[in-house]
């Protein structure tokens, strides 16, 4: 009798799922995020370690977008030590994104998330084209795109193209990946005392020049107020805690 009344007193404890406060983002990933230790090229257990994570807010039902660089094999027009015109440059950098976005989304399968690969130029063979409405349908289905050859244009970062994304299929946040705590007024890796910006404008980014996405992301992300929430990729759960709505390196809104 004594055991049933103290069950009766016990509150009865239901684990509440966290709920994310964003529901559709874009992911920025660099190619450096996919080479790791190494320095170039891609990193298995990096990519793993980053599907790993993608797979955690996934199962929170947060719809996942990625756009993703590749400057850990072809850095496009500022590729050092090759004397090619700009606009070719550009499109081998683009050809370098299709190539990291086929190592993340073998990754990903392998951890049973499914994914659609979209590009920006035709190769069927191998990804979608770019559809806005297709992306978007993918993403209420669950499934994680990952978004790849930029924007298909030279000229135009992936930052920019990440941007463009975002507006297309409605994304309410741009997460960029970096391998810094956030925002600094110098680069953290060779000033000490680099002054750190948990929170900042776009226009105060544009005028100090910060190196946080270059001038034509931020423009647009002012101009239809998307927030950007960057960093540090190298921090385990750094992903699931800025969704969940922890305060993570630095956010760039409106004034």
């Amino acid at each position: 009798m004594a055991a049933k009344t103290a069950a009766k007193r016990a509150p009865n404890k239901i684990a509440r799922k966290a709920e994310p406060v964003y529901r559709r983002i874009v992911l920025k990933l660099s190619g450096e995020s996919f080479q790791g230790p190494q320095g170039y090229g891609i990193h298995g257990e990096t990519v793993q370690s980053i599907a790993r994570e993608l797979k955690d807010i996934v199962d929170l039902g947060v719809q996942v977008a990625i756009m993703v660089g590749g400057g850990n094999i072809f850095r496009g027009g500022r590729q050092k030590g090759l004397d090619v015109d700009r606009a070719t440059g550009d499109y081998m950098g683009m050809l370098a994104t299709v190539i990291n976005a086929l190592a993340l989304q073998d990754a990903l399968e392998k951890d049973g998330v499914h994914t659609r690969v979209q590009t920006a130029i035709a190769m069927n063979e191998v990804a979608e084209p770019f559809i806005r409405r297709r992306a978007m349908r993918h993403l209420e289905k669950g499934r994680v795109v990952i978004f790849a050859a930029g924007t298909g244009n030279p000229y135009f970062s992936t930052d920019t193209a990440a941007a463009l994304r975002a507006m297309e299929i409605k994304a309410e946040v741009i997460m960029k990946a970096t391998r810094v705590d956030g925002i600094y007024d110098a680069d953290p890796e060779q000033v000490a005392d680099a002054k750190f910006f948990s929170q900042i404008t776009y226009r105060d980014v544009l005028q100090q020049n910060l190196k946080v996405m270059d001038s034509t992301a931020i423009s647009l992300c002012m101009d239809n107020g998307m927030p950007i929430v960057v960093f540090n990729m190298n921090t385990h759960g750094n992903i699931r805690r800025i969704v969940l709505g922890e305060r993570v390196g630095s956010t760039v809104t409106p004034a």
